[in-house]
């Protein structure tokens, strides 16, 4: 083989090359644009995620205005001290199984 002989056939392997780069390049962009709307829900509830985690006195506070709503005060007062006593319990459970070990 000649040199222009090895010359034409790199030009036409990197041709093709570019051809199927450019192929796959159309394709990254549809599956892209597929993925951008769920993507973008996704990061939306992350942003919701992570405001509540900076605000928790909000939350508790809207968790307590719908169980007054509910049940009423009595209910909101029932339902901290059963989480009270489930807290208490599970402290002195993990407290006992600790000094098992």
């Amino acid at each position: 083989m000649t040199t222009n002989e090895n010359m034409s056939e790199l030009m036409q392997s990197r041709g093709e090359l570019l051809a199927r780069i450019a192929s796959q390049r159309e394709q990254m962009i549809e599956i892209g644009s597929e993925l951008q709307g769920p993507l973008a829900l996704a990061d939306e509830g992350l942003d919701a995620v992570r405001f509540l985690r900076r605000h928790p006195l909000l939350v508790v506070g809207v968790v307590a205005l719908l169980v007054i709503r509910r049940r009423g005060v009595a209910g909101l007062v029932g339902g901290v001290w059963g989480i009270w006593k489930g807290y208490r319990y599970f402290t002195s459970l993990s407290a006992k199984l600790l000094t098992r070990v």
